[in-house]
Formats: structure tokens, C-alpha cells, sequence
């Protein structure tokens, strides 16, 4: 069975979940419609992904 050797500190111990913490999801904002949206996606609420309509607004 393993068992440690020596007690981890809690620095040590936080140290290792620095880097666990979540990140906000980024958003941009549609040049057709100014909603956010989720970068290199089709904008959800006019169906544009840049300059041309990808998806009729009234399906989503």
C-alpha cells in the first residue's frame, strides 16, 4: 500500500493547485447584432458568423 513518506505542507500542497482554478469563458461581441457571443462561433442571436448569415435566426 502506498503511503507517504513525509507530511506534504499546506504551501506545498496549495502550490501544486495553482493552476486548478476555472477562467471565465470569453466572449466578443457579434458586429451584425452587438449580443455576445462566443469567439469563431455563429452568433446565437441573429444567425451571422461575420459578415454573412449562416443560419436563419427565426431555426435558432
Amino acid at each position: 500500500m502506498a503511503v507517504p513518506k513525509s507530511k506534504i505542507s499546506k504551501s506545498r500542497r496549495n502550490m501544486r493547485r495553482a493552476h486548478d482554478s476555472l477562467t471565465a469563458a470569453n466572449v466578443a461581441e457579434c458586429p451584425n447584432c452587438g449580443e455576445l457571443k462566443r469567439p469563431h462561433h455563429v452568433c446565437g442571436a441573429c444567425g451571422y458568423y461575420g459578415d454573412r448569415e449562416v443560419v436563419d435566426a427565426t431555426e435558432a
